[in-house]
């Protein structure tokens, strides 16, 4: 079992939801960054943010204890190792989780996978409780780049049928992304909040569970950032946004929407600014062409799939007997789309260091 991505810098994530703490480990970070710890831990506690009304949704330890790596706040070019302590408890639900097989969940392929011997309370180590360190491990990575000037940001695009106005992909600012991250419940329109929030009480009290989007975006990323082909940019931020647990789909830009237009249509017309910078018109290519970054915002959304644990009885096979049973879970992670808004900002932060670290003049 590999839980290690490696470009240059490399992000190893080690533990399970239940055992006794999780942890990353972070290699070949740029030697002498002044990383602020008050700054991490409030990146990392939007994970347990949520409006007014949704004690319901769970909170858990985001706090992280730094066991290598830096030293007088600033890293010391040796791996950053972090741990982060878990609350450690066993349910009846646990002892059923080696014989039944949960729908939607890994329960079934990780028994196929690992012969059994997965942990498998609470997911183990398919949890999204592993989102933890990775967003620590993106918390990092944010403060070196926002310390040359790169700021990225993200809202709840859609929660179920309910959509927020999406991101300006021309013309954002670093004051709109900032004031996304100061909201307890992200999004630009309020009263689409409001909606969205509405539709998730209804949810918990059927016992069911909502999906979503995550739109994100990263400006003041320069041209020339990536490499065509297998090391594109995109395709770095692809591959790192499907380690977040639930995640089903990433487009860039206009993404589907783009298969809908003409050649035309799609197409983002250059012009010279007054500062000689060569910018689009539009973003339809979400500040991407070729793998390379082409200095207009990076803009990409990431859909996931509604929460697979749900109240309502479900029918599924007892891997013991082989015989169908009605499984069912005293609660319900109803909505967890608001957990991953830092999760989603955490790879693009990730994805972006580890391209960053070529660019002339960078380190």
């Amino acid at each position: 079992m590999s839980s290690v991505w490696n470009n240059r810098i490399s992000v190893s994530l080690f533990g399970e939801a239940h055992s006794n703490a999780i942890g990353v480990t972070i290699n070949n970070l740029p030697a002498g960054e002044y990383i602020d710890a008050e700054e991490t831990d409030r990146f990392m506690s939007r994970i347990n943010r949520r409006k007014e009304n949704m004690d319901f949704l769970r909170k858990e330890s985001t706090t992280p204890h730094i066991i290598s790596g830096i030293y007088n706040e600033r890293t010391t070019g040796a791996p950053l190792c972090a741990l982060i302590q878990n609350s450690v408890s066993e349910t009846d639900d646990f002892a059923n989780l080696g014989r039944l097989a949960r729908p939607g969940h890994a329960d079934y392929t990780g028994a196929v996978r690992y012969k059994g011997f997965n942990d498998v309370r609470d997911g183990g180590h398919f949890s999204e409780r592993l989102t933890v360190p990775l967003c620590f491990a993106g918390a990092v990575c944010g403060q070196i780049l926002e310390r040359r000037g790169i700021y990225t940001g993200s809202h709840i695009a859609q929660i179920h049928t309910i959509k927020d106005n999406p991101f300006d992909y021309v013309n954002l600012k670093r004051d709109h992304i900032i004031s996304m991250r100061e909201k307890d419940f992200p999004i630009i329109n309020d009263r689409k909040g409001w909606l969205m929030a509405r539709r998730i009480l209804n949810a918990h009290q059927e016992g069911d569970s909502l999906g979503g989007v995550v739109e994100c975006a990263s400006i003041n990323v320069p041209a020339g950032i990536g490499s065509p082909v297998f090391n594109g940019l995109e395709s770095t931020i692809a591959q790192l946004a499907f380690s977040i647990p639930g995640v089903t789909g990433i487009e860039f830009g206009a993404g589907f929407r783009a298969s809908r237009m003409t050649g035309s249509e799609n197409n983002d017309e250059f012009y010279v600014d007054e500062h000689g910078h060569v910018l689009t018109e539009t973003n339809n290519h979400g500040g991407i062409l070729g793998g390379i970054s082409s200095g207009m915002p990076i803009v990409f959304g990431v859909s996931f799939k509604p929460d697979p644990s749900v109240a309502k009885p479900q029918e599924t096979v007892n891997l013991h007997t082989m015989a169908r049973e009605t499984f069912s879970l005293d609660d319900c992670e109803t909505c967890t789309v608001m957990r991953a808004v830092p999760c989603v900002e955490a790879v693009a932060n990730i994805a972006l260091l580890s391209h960053m670290i070529d660019y002339p003049n960078f380190c």
